[in-house]
């Protein structure tokens, strides 16, 4: 395979997920969607849509392929490893009030909805399934870390664990992945007529997210950005990314398993992050930012990270 046949490839994976991003802003530009489209769409796909999509990937899959504890591992790890790094570089060089927002922004990725459209473009089931796993495991990170680097350096803020606990718990992304675990294990399958309407329903999923997120991306918010987003986003789309896949395949991780551990890795900022940073009072414009410019970024970056990565063999 030569190389315009190669980055062809590559495009055939990035493209369709980032089009439909392009497919939000000009939906929103005609306004054929508005505010409360994009707000109730979301609640949709967070509530219902995604945790079907996630549920029924895992019962169908073979979970001796998809529970890949090693993966699991190096990716839970790696994910607390971006997030001290990221917290070292903030603590010189970021003013102290931003440090917690750069932190989020620089190490919390939106797996859910990017890194699992990716993953079923390039993987198919195997994708989605050990995609969801991934997702479940990331979730509880993702909440604990933030919380806790936003409570540092939000005045006045103090870390209520019973609540956070409580959003953990009931999170529906999670309890989809603690439903399914059981019925792929003891092998219980579902009616037909089940199946085929829950995968109308999950279909919605992907489409509808990356709509949303398209909608939401806002030209002046971009155009109030300032240094310390561009380095969180460079920090998110770049520097973590290339270390944790490096780090992945020096531990003997390739194929499949490299390239899902990179899609997620490279995720964007996730739009949860604007969430908790405004219920913590912190610096929303700064968190808007971040969400807007590492979204852009993704479709060069992880276009040319996929292309770089199977041009090496790596995957």
């Amino acid at each position: 395979m030569n190389l315009v046949e190669l980055f062809s490839r590559t495009l055939d994976t990035t493209l369709p997920v980032f089009a439909m991003v392009f497919i939000g802003i000009v939906l929103k530009r005609l306004r054929l969607i508005d505010r409360d489209f994009v707000s109730t769409a979301s609640a949709l796909v967070f509530r219902a849509t995604l945790p079907t999509l996630i549920f029924l990937s895992l019962i169908k899959a073979d979970l001796g392929v998809a529970l890949d504890v090693p993966l699991l591992l190096f990716f839970a790890f790696a994910t607390l490893g971006q997030f001290f790094l990221s917290w070292l570089w903030a603590r010189f060089r970021v003013p102290h009030a931003d440090r917690g927002i750069y932190v989020q922004g620089a190490f919390r990725g939106n797996g859910g909805v990017v890194g699992l459209a990716l993953a079923a473009g390039m993987y198919g089931n195997y994708g989605l399934s050990a995609g969801s796993l991934l997702l479940g495991v990331v979730i509880v990170l993702y909440n604990v870390l933030s919380v806790w680097v936003l409570s540092v350096y939000q005045p006045g803020q103090t870390t209520n664990w019973r609540a956070m606990l409580k959003n953990i718990a009931t999170n529906p992304l999670i309890i989809s992945v603690l439903l399914a675990i059981p019925f792929t294990a003891l092998s219980i399958e579902l009616p037909s007529w089940v199946m085929t309407s829950g995968d109308y329903f999950a279909s919605l999923t992907l489409p509808l997210a990356l709509i949303c997120i398209g909608a939401t991306l806002s030209a002046a918010s971009l155009r109030s950005g300032h240094q310390v987003a561009l380095s969180s986003s460079l920090m998110k789309m770049a520097i973590l990314p290339a270390i944790s896949t490096v780090a992945a395949w020096l531990m003997g991780f390739s194929g499949p398993q490299l390239g899902l551990l990179f899609l997620f890795f490279a995720s964007p900022t996730a739009a949860a992050s604007f969430v908790m940073t405004k219920a913590m009072n912190g610096n929303v414009t700064l968190a808007a930012n971040i969400i807007a410019l590492t979204t852009l970024m993704a479709s060069i970056s992880i276009t040319l990270g996929i292309f770089l990565l199977r041009l090496a063999g790596w995957i």
